[in-house]
């Protein structure tokens, strides 16, 4: 009898493909296959052709029959999947709407679950990053390391909803320029007004927006706000939310990261970056030999 801590290898069966055509469908498309027209069926297809043929190559090597898959880790995938379903009824009705069933499911995880494990031991071959590649990869990347030029703003916005007498456009934009002549005598009582008549959630912490860095905001606040010195208030700027008075409190320039403080996320990028590559490598000499194999046998 078979220990109750270790799976059972599953028979390769064709039914495992439908779980990586609807993994296609899903990760494509974010539909099941039946919502497919026939062309999205058609790429789900083309998809799933390609992974279900890497994952059997991967499966039947050495390093497949290796790994042990435990029961529990093992019921814990199958019961990821079916914890995304309201009960038990949704989860058998959507698998068998995709030709599944909840054993072809355990198969195909189970399956998903031994292609992950060698995968990343293949991963572990990689070659070590060491501190030449590394620096090499900062001179090499400059832009990959310049913190763009930040401004930190405020704002105070009156919004425009014709449903309010005081927030029609007209009103709203006169509302918004008598704020604006108080702040041209008193600039230091941005924060106050912006607590006392803002319409923005931000007027809970005086209109503050924080460290804002170009596109963050609609394209007529990020003109205004990134064509004022430091200290400035932008007059009424209007989009099509409302009209908003902005505060450049500071200008942090773009500047370098240096290298020492780049460097730990160099490392990880250039590791990843090798995991994949000696992946690949791998994968590509694993079908190579197949093939070559194929070819000794006639098929």
């Amino acid at each position: 009898m078979m220990p109750m801590e270790q799976v059972a290898t599953p028979v390769e069966d064709s039914t495992v493909y439908r779980y990586h055509l609807l993994r296609g469908a899903l990760d494509r498309f974010q539909k099941n296959l039946a919502q497919l027209d026939e062309a999205q069926l058609a790429e789900a297809r083309s998809r799933a052709s390609s992974t279900f043929r890497i994952e059997s190559l991967v499966f039947g090597t050495p390093e497949a029959r290796e790994v042990v898959v435990d029961r529990q880790r093992l019921d814990a995938a199958l019961e990821e999947v079916s914890s995304r379903y309201p009960d038990e009824q949704d989860f058998l009705a959507d698998l068998a709407a995709n030709g599944l069933d909840v054993e072809t499911l355990r198969s195909a995880l189970y399956r998903e679950l031994v292609f992950d494990a060698v995968m990343q031991r293949v991963g572990a071959r990689r070659p070590v990053i060491n501190g030449i590649d590394m620096r090499i990869y900062y001179e090499l990347n400059p832009d990959r390391f310049r913190l763009p030029e930040r401004r930190t703003a405020r704002q105070i916005l009156i919004t425009i909803n014709p449903e309010f007498a005081d927030n029609t456009r007209a009103r709203a934009a006169e509302r918004s320029a008598g704020i604006a002549d108080l702040l041209q005598r008193r600039p230091g009582r941005f924060a106050e007004l912006a607590r006392r008549y803002s319409e923005c959630p931000s007027a809970l912490d005086g209109g503050k927006l924080g460290d804002i860095s170009r596109g963050q905001l609609f394209p007529e606040l990020d003109a205004a706000l990134f064509g004022l010195q430091a200290g400035a208030i932008s007059p009424a700027v209007e989009t099509e939310i409302g009209f908003h008075l902005l505060w450049c409190e500071r200008i942090h320039p773009a500047r370098q990261v240096p290298y020492t403080k780049a460097a730990a996320d160099i490392h990880r990028l250039l590791d990843a970056r090798n995991r994949r590559n000696c992946q690949k490598a791998w994968l590509t000499e694993l079908a190579r030999q197949r093939e070559k194999q194929g070819v000794r046998n006639g098929t």
